[in-house]
């Protein structure tokens, strides 16, 4: 049930010492409508200002790591059986590494995608998709989808040998949750 209080002396007190204090006190009904409308303009003014400021021209340069480059390596260092684990923190990937050794029991399997790519997961999605290999103008190597080098969705691929990989997810969301992934060979 609704209970209504009635407008004691002090609430009426109240109300008004909040109308004098408004910022549109002491203007005629008539002008407020004006000043609420001018109000809104300068308000859009200033945020089309400051989206402008964010936009890139055409004159601009890309960053060196959105420029694409040939990756490192070939697809075929990632094709294979690999005992996966992953780590958060930096001392422990000894660790981490004989953890993905021990999961060769149960490989995860890296193929051939039907085009250029590999067959992966990504993030937070139990399908498989074809992610392809990509390099940036820093030197950096990835691995994700058809996007510029260093897309959120795409792993960095920090080191690679024939027997050994560490990748993160580029998203730092996904690489809180997940951290560093340690791959490791599996031999027949």
């Amino acid at each position: 049930m609704l209970r209504v209080s009635p407008i004691t002396d002090m609430n009426a007190r109240t109300i008004e010492n909040r109308k004098r204090t408004s910022p549109l006190a002491g203007l005629s009904g008539e002008t407020r409508p004006y000043q609420m409308f001018l109000t809104g303009l300068a308000v859009a003014g200033v945020v089309s200002l400051s989206a402008a400021g964010c936009t890139v021209t055409s004159d601009e340069a890309p960053s060196s790591a959105a420029v694409e480059a040939p990756a490192s390596f070939t697809r075929e260092r990632l094709i294979g059986r690999w005992g996966i684990a992953s780590f958060h923190v930096d001392k422990d990937r000894p660790r981490t590494e004989r953890e993905a050794r021990s999961q060769c029991g149960q490989p995860y399997t890296i193929a051939k995608g039907p085009t250029d790519g590999v067959m992966m997961h990504v993030a937070d999605d139990p399908k498989l998709h074809e992610l392809r290999l990509k390099g940036d103008g820093a030197g950096r190597t990835y691995v994700g989808f058809e996007a510029p080098p260093g897309h959120p969705q795409d792993r960095e691929i920090l080191a690679s040998t024939n027997d050994l990989m560490t990748m993160r997810f580029v998203d730092p969301d996904a690489n809180r949750r997940y951290g560093t992934f340690v791959y490791v060979r599996c031999r027949a």
